[in-house]
């Protein structure tokens, strides 16, 4: 889109959200859902879950007067156009209005929605993207980890000044990166009758189980960087494109929640494509693909550079050690702006601050601090607790997985991922939204999310 539509966008997305939320609060709905919970007792277990679905969906639009939604629809695209230019010339007071504005008009849909589901305002707000997401669970896996975090990254770097992995210095052309990406996603299981990966300013994954659109960015002097955000992308392909068929565009056939939708991404980037086992497979096709000769090329070389841990300021360009630092530090922000207890022109002192507590550094300026995400600025509050949710899933089901399969990064090394790939589509990708996030988890791992099997991970990749 063209940097002049954003303000005309703005309105056609607040309109049509506007539409759709009519649509789905219209008066007979209620009525509809109440029919059909009567009759619960002759409905299928999918049914149920499917209703259930349908009456949480409800709630939320429902809660929510018109106005309100285009109110807030059109806000986030003013707010998000101007932090764009904010971000760049490092200009906080430029989108403090917005900010302010938009935390306003999240505080009340907290406040309303909480009212309706029987929550706390943000609560309710996590329930948008994690459903059935609780405060007291979150902070009770997130001091867990913050409890083992400071000594595993100091060893981790101590380990890593031990042992310097060294760097490629070289070109990596654009068009190349491309194909190797491609011939990597193909092998590991995407379907290019169903997809494409293209080009944007930050990578993604969307569209429909049908048709799944990635896109990534390109980096002619690191193509690590773009690989593994595409590897990354397409373990949330995989999820689109596994969830249930007969149950297709129903509520019921949604992946379960952004936490376990990050799962996925983080099982498929961070266990699988950044182990020895996958390096083992992918160096040669690596080096050939650029050319590549000599020791800087090797598997262990490779494996070494890509599990490099690093003290940095810019969250999507953190290592998995320091990551869910970054994570727990815009969960307490972001709680405690809901709350009241901080102001947004408060936030870049506690921003630093924070930082300074959680990961011993101190960032120069806000594009570096408190501009470098777009969530907060574009209304996506409550959304920051998946990322680190995620991880600890995603830890915790290939453990399950290699479990189950004992032959697994023997078959991962010689670039078999069929198994691999079957286990979570029964295990996960089947099973939609038929289950609670809690539930899917036990069921697929035997035992509820905890922090064991992502210390035990971290230990073993960056200790051992």
């Amino acid at each position: 889109m063209p940097e002049g539509g954003a303000a005309a966008r703005a309105e056609q997305l607040s309109t049509l959200r506007l539409i759709a939320h009519q649509h789905l609060v219209a008066p007979e709905i209620e009525g509809l859902l109440e029919d059909a919970e009567a009759a619960a007792g002759t409905l299928g277990e999918w049914q149920r879950a499917n209703l259930r679905e349908m009456r949480r969906r409800w709630l939320h639009a429902e809660a929510v007067p018109g106005g309100l939604v285009e109110a807030e629809s059109r806000a986030c695209s003013e707010c998000e156009a101007v932090w764009r230019g904010a971000r760049l010339r490092n200009d906080f007071a430029a989108v403090l209005p917005g900010l302010e504005q938009i935390l306003g008009i999240e505080r009340e849909i907290g406040a309303i929605k909480g009212g309706r589901l029987g929550t706390s305002p943000y609560e309710a707000l996590i329930d948008q993207y994690e459903p059935g997401g609780s405060v007291a669970v979150i902070d009770r896996l997130f001091a867990e980890i913050a409890a083992f975090l400071p000594d595993l990254i100091e060893g981790a770097l101590a380990r890593q000044r031990a042992a310097p992995s060294g760097s490629l210095v070289a070109r990596f052309p654009q068009e190349t990166q491309r194909r190797l990406a491609m011939l990597l996603m193909e092998r590991i299981g995407f379907d290019f009758k169903h997809g494409r990966l293209d080009v944007s300013a930050h990578p993604f994954c969307g569209g429909t189980p049908e048709d799944v659109r990635i896109t990534t960015r390109y980096n002619e002097d690191d193509f690590a960087r773009s690989l593994m955000g595409v590897l990354h992308e397409t373990g949330h392909a995989l999820y689109q494109r596994g969830l249930p068929v007969e149950w297709r565009l129903q509520p019921v056939s949604r992946a379960r929640g952004m936490a376990m939708h990050e799962s996925q991404s983080l099982l498929l980037e961070m266990q699988v494509c950044r182990s020895r086992a996958f390096l083992t497979y992918a160096a040669p096709i690596i080096r050939e693909a650029f050319g590549g000769d000599g020791p800087m090329w090797d598997v262990e070389a490779l494996y070494r550079r890509q599990i490099r841990v690093c003290r940095g300021f810019i969250r999507v360009d953190a290592d998995e050690v320091t990551y869910p630092a970054h994570v727990i530090l815009r969960y307490r922000l972001e709680r405690a702006m809901i709350a009241g207890d901080l102001q947004p022109s408060e936030l870049p002192a506690a921003w630093a601050a924070a930082m300074r507590e959680m990961l011993g550094v101190v960032p120069g300026n806000d594009r570096v601090g408190c501009l470098q995400d777009i969530h907060w600025y574009d209304g996506n509050w409550g959304y920051f607790p998946t990322y680190t949710l995620g991880a600890l899933i995603a830890a915790q089901l290939f453990e399950a997985v290699r479990r189950d399969l004992p032959d697994l990064m023997r078959e991962i090394a010689e670039g078999e991922f069929g198994p691999l790939l079957a286990w979570v589509r029964e295990r996960v990708h089947s099973k939609g939204s038929l289950l609670s996030t809690a539930e899917l988890v036990e069921s697929a791992t035997g035992r509820p999310l905890g922090t064991a099997s992502f210390e035990r991970h971290l230990r073993a990749r960056y200790l051992a």
